[in-house]
């Protein structure tokens, strides 16, 4: 059972979303905002963000740390906030699905896993693994589902949320079912975020046009998987076919798979040449090296599991970009510099390290 964050109800008609004339895209706490020029903007520093907040849950490791808070919980959202990290990114979409068949309603999808009322007890939650059993969704620290405006109402202010909008892979959408799921999300959002920093994403390319269109306030990046999965929708199957679709939609950025960027590096040039963002995502994100890798790449974030531990990562290339002269620290000061200063033998480990990282 996939864990959603909103329910699509009944809501008004909203014909327009409202515009704002700045936004920022990226916490007040690590940064002094976004650099804009004209309708671009850049990146101002090397971001991480919390996978499904603090972690996903993979049940199947042997790793404690897969398991030890429930993703995309108001719980794990608060824990990730711990951590010096930008964002955090989580699923919502507006119907909930069970085994893709079964729609549920909003009383159905909170009355499993635990419950808010003292002394009630949920349905069983149950998760099917990449190999396909069905097991119980055990984790150390359990928490109640909840919905897009509480965790608007809950999460720690200083957390930016990278929310991506989930839909079904192998379903085909009519405009006025994204157009209604996408309108409800966004009255939601603009209701509560303030000035929270706020990224849309989506594997949908259709869904990530049309919230593009309805509203200009925030970043849309579109997500692919970079060719490590083949889709009936030829738009999902590259890094080149992502940056077609982000040029012709007026999007800011994409969000690749990792392994479909060190597969096809060559692409990162022509993505920023394009003044377009690249966020990555995947188990290698978690692997200190490939994320050093990445800011040789100059890749603009990562997403990750490992909260804690990546963040100790980017805090040490970030002290071992300050700049020292006999007067001490210059005003680099926390910013990474365009290359980390790594020897020649650091960089030809990391460099031929790529191929074996793509085998894993």
């Amino acid at each position: 059972m996939a864990l959603k964050a909103v329910h699509v109800s009944d809501v008004s008609s909203l014909d327009i979303v409202p515009e704002s004339p700045s936004f920022s895209l990226y916490s007040t706490r690590f940064s002094d905002g976004v650099e804009m020029s004209g309708a671009e903007f850049k990146v101002p520093k090397f971001l991480v963000i919390g996978h499904r907040g603090h972690g996903m849950n993979a049940l199947q490791s042997l790793d404690r740390r897969m398991k030890a808070i429930k993703e995309n919980s108001i719980t794990s959202f608060n824990a990730a906030a711990s951590f010096p990290i930008d964002y955090i990114e989580f699923d919502v979409q507006g119907t909930l699905f069970e085994k893709r068949i079964i729609e549920l309603c909003l009383c159905e999808f909170l009355a499993y896993g635990p419950q808010r009322e003292a002394g009630k007890e949920g349905k069983a939650l149950l998760r099917r693994n990449k190999d396909g059993k069905i097991v119980q969704w055990d984790v150390e620290q359990d928490d109640t589902l909840c919905t897009l405006e509480e965790v608007f109402l809950n999460v720690h202010p200083s957390l930016g949320f990278n929310i991506e909008l989930k839909f079904d892979d192998h379903t085909v959408y009519e405009q006025d079912y994204l157009l209604h799921v996408l309108k409800a999300i966004l009255k939601v959002v603009f209701d509560h975020a303030k000035d929270r920093p706020i990224i849309f994403s989506t594997f949908q390319p259709d869904a990530a046009s049309l919230v593009k269109k309805l509203q200009s306030a925030y970043p849309v990046f579109f997500l692919t998987n970079g060719g490590c999965e083949i889709y009936e929708d030829v738009r999902r199957n590259s890094l080149e076919e992502a940056l077609k679709l982000c040029l012709e939609n007026g999007l800011e950025g994409i969000v690749s798979e990792i392994k479909g960027v060190f597969r096809n590096p060559g692409v990162v040039t022509k993505i920023k040449e394009s003044q377009l963002s690249l966020l990555t995502y995947g188990a290698l994100n978690n692997v200190p090296e490939a994320v050093y890798i990445q800011h040789l790449m100059g890749i603009d974030g990562v997403i990750v599991d490992l909260v804690q531990e990546i963040t100790e990562v980017v805090a040490n290339l970030i002290t071992s970009a300050m700049v020292v002269d006999e007067e001490g620290l210059t005003e680099g000061i926390g910013k990474l510099h365009n290359k980390p200063q790594f020897s020649q033998k650091e960089l030809s480990f990391l460099l031929n390290l790529i191929p074996k990282l793509i085998q894993l």
